[in-house]
């Protein structure tokens, strides 16, 4: 839940702001975000799994 109110907080955040440096900064890290929250689900649901194959 914590990662979810994260990226929610990102996004307004991103709605908010005009400096087009700062916008950058926060796209990448809501896309940081978003990626991690996927593999979390992923791993979640036993899609894949989180070892490595070594």
């Amino acid at each position: 839940m914590l990662l979810e109110q994260h990226i929610e907080e990102l996004r307004l955040e991103l709605r908010e702001t005009i400096d087009p440096v700062e916008r950058r900064e926060i796209e990448i890290e809501l896309e940081l975000a978003r990626a991690e929250l996927a593999v979390i689900t992923v791993e979640q649901e036993g899609a894949i799994d989180a070892e490595p194959p070594f």
